[in-house]
């Protein structure tokens, strides 16, 4: 077999370099690995820092393996080999031997660190001529291909370990031949991998599915491919996701409570009924009542006919907004009421009047904002009848906002997108907070967390650090994590992720893990000198 030294993996009779002329005597035992001719020649061995600078210049899309030597990149080689056929032409994947005399300065010149004694091999990402990502993911067959093949998508549903008891359907072929054998109640959620709804729901789903192992089976199937024409026109799946349920092979019916919990979806499979006809919602602006419902069009004459308008942006399926718009009614008919009133409520659907939306920047919903004689100010929270009527009766500038949780001085670790690496890697033990400043359960655990990162503020192997995915920086960061749903908890050792922490999100449940996760180091360490 040839081995590739910055070209293709083929032997040539002048300008060996010293390592194969090793390789290529007789007297020389090859590893039995690389005798048996698995590695694929589309795999392309570097050596020199200038092979490896051309080819990154030349290539946009290249997978490197650093291996401390060849006998650790032998598994991950066999592997790649399969890979490096399956992207040919789409991505390029290399190897650097850091154990050879020759990479050694490539490898430390790449910023590679195989010294920890557990640590043999590094996958690092480049793209279009520079250092994109280390790849963390799972080191599978379908994870590296679905990774070159889209760097910076989502991990596939099937990486997230919670996800292990839900069957993942890659085929048209598979997917008849789970109809066809499956005996028991089977519920299939088609989806796209960049669908919100879907990632959404995925956690809920993914939790039933382990909820109802041995009684139900719940698949996932990702069929934005235009490969599942066929299926996507027998299931009518117009959007995503669509659920669909079976019996015995034979499809009954669609699921469409599409904001179901785990426990809602246990439920109605105890019990499975076709969707019942909806009753359209009445829009607010029909109800009738004494908040003025403005548009696009009349907007502006009415700030300026009247001096003094608080204005509540909605969405119509937005939860938080039902439940303000009591008190907000209430208060708008007491205004409506005084007879020297001081001032009127209005409200604005941001999902029809799209201009005002995007003049405004409204981003989440509810969002109130004042205008006085035509002019836009700030306004504090306000939720209540009582809070809506003092602030019109005395409108002032909200009082400063509480600093940012990234704000304040605690031992929280907050990262981002371009330091979260270099930072982990550098810890043995990191716990990780993805998370939404505006999530109600993130505030809730965040109290707990930041008293956990104060424990262990004096132990430098070990880190408590938190990633606001809402962040631009962070997006990309977080949709590689597997990130669906806040707040989402991850080990790390070393910078590579190990496992999901799911247990108790209270300061005891992180503490008790962390501290396992240290003694653990040490039962193993008293086993080595237990052995010595």
């Amino acid at each position: 077999m040839g081995v590739r030294v910055g070209r293709r993996w083929t032997l040539h009779k002048a300008s060996k370099p010293a390592w194969l002329h090793r390789l290529l005597d007789p007297q020389v035992v090859l590893p039995s690995w690389l005798s048996s001719a698995k590695v694929s020649s589309l795999i392309e061995r570097i050596s020199d820092p200038k092979d490896l600078k051309k080819l990154l210049r030349t290539r946009n899309n290249v997978l490197v393996l650093y291996s401390k030597s060849e006998a650790a990149a032998e598994n991950h080689l066999r592997l790649l080999s399969t890979v490096a056929q399956a992207v040919k032409g789409q991505g390029t994947i290399c190897w650097v031997d850091c154990g050879d005399a020759e990479s050694r300065k490539l490898c430390k010149k790449m910023k590679v660190d195989l010294s920890p004694k557990d640590k043999k091999v590094e996958l690092f990402h480049y793209q279009d001529g520079a250092f994109h990502t280390e790849y963390n993911r799972a080191v599978t067959f379908k994870s590296i291909v679905a990774f070159l093949k889209d760097p910076k998508g989502p991990p596939l549903w099937e990486e997230d370990p919670g996800a292990k008891d839900v069957v993942h359907i890659d085929s048209e072929k598979d997917f008849r031949r789970l109809l066809k054998k499956e005996e028991k109640p089977l519920l299939v959620m088609f989806y796209a991998p960049w669908c919100s709804m879907c990632k959404r729901m995925m956690p809920h789903f993914q939790k039933a599915a382990t909820q109802l192992r041995g009684h139900a089976v719940l698949a996932g199937m990702n069929v934005h491919s235009s490969e599942f024409e066929n299926i996507k026109e027998e299931y009518s799946v117009r959007g995503y996701p669509t659920i669909c349920y079976f019996e015995k092979g034979r499809f009954l019916f669609q699921y469409d409570n599409y904001g179901s919990t785990a426990e809602d979806i246990v439920e109605w499979l105890k019990n499975p009924q076709p969707p019942q006809p909806q009753v359209p919602e009445t829009p607010w602006a029909d109800e009738g009542g004494s908040v003025y419902h403005l548009t696009d069009e009349d907007f502006d004459q009415f700030v300026k006919e009247h001096s003094s308008v608080l204005v509540m942006f909605h969405a119509p399926w937005c939860g938080h907004c039902k439940k303000m718009k009591p008190e907000f009614e209430k208060a708008a008919e007491a205004l409506h009421g005084e007879a020297d009133s001081s001032g009127v409520l209005a409200a604005v659907d941001a999902t029809v009047n799209k201009a005002l939306a995007e003049r405004f920047h409204i981003s989440e919903f509810p969002t109130l904002k004042y205008f006085k004689n035509g002019e836009k100010h700030a306004v504090p929270a306000l939720r209540t009848k009582k809070k809506f009527l003092e602030w019109m009766q005395n409108p002032e500038a909200p009082p400063p906002p509480e600093p940012t949780w990234e704000e304040q001085q605690t031992s929280v670790l907050h990262l981002v997108g371009d330091n979260f690496r270099e930072t982990l890697k550098k810890k043995k033990h990191t716990l990780v907070m993805f998370y939404a400043p505006w999530c109600p359960h993130c505030k809730k655990v965040i109290p707990h967390f930041t008293a956990a990162a104060d424990v262990f503020k004096d132990d430098r192997k070990i880190a408590c650090a938190a990633v606001d995915c809402v962040k631009d920086k962070n997006q990309d960061l977080c949709q590689q994590e597997a990130v669906k749903g806040y707040p989402t908890f991850h080990y790390y050792h070393y910078g590579k992720f190990t496992e999901k922490y799911d247990s108790d999100r209270t300061e005891l449940g992180f503490t008790n893990y962390i501290r396992a996760l240290r003694e653990g180091d040490h039962e193993r360490l008293g086993k080595k000198k237990e052995e010595l």
